[in-house]
């Protein structure tokens, strides 16, 4: 990963979501729920993970399918934090400003997405 990227806000921003997932999962009853914890995330590592692999690509398109990719994990996410909170694994407290900052991360790939495509 290029150093300039590390700088990116949308990178930033994702590395810190998959910190507080992983905090979030150290939590009980969903730290024994390990099917759903493990499965949460490898799909938040993935979005800051696949971000910086496709900056490391040589080409626009190749680092374009990468962004997708972390977009994808981002959706993923997302929906594993819906079914956490609907089985009660997780307060509604807890995840809602969880899933607005998808949101915004998603609005901001979209938007690395865009810019790379030109």
């Amino acid at each position: 990963m290029s150093a300039g990227f590390r700088d990116l806000k949308v990178w930033q921003r994702s590395k810190a979501l998959a910190v507080e997932i992983y905090r979030l999962t150290n939590r009980s009853p969903l730290s024994g729920d390990f099917a759903l914890r493990d499965q949460m995330r490898r799909a938040a590592i993935s979005v800051c993970s696949n971000l910086a692999e496709g900056d490391s690509r040589q080409t626009n398109k190749e680092a374009v399918q990468f962004f997708f990719i972390a977009k994808g994990s981002l959706a993923e996410l997302s929906a594993q934090l819906e079914i956490a909170q609907a089985v009660h694994a997780l307060d509604d407290a807890v995840v809602t400003p969880v899933l607005t900052e998808c949101e915004t991360i998603g609005g901001m790939i979209r938007a690395l997405i865009n810019h790379r495509r030109i």
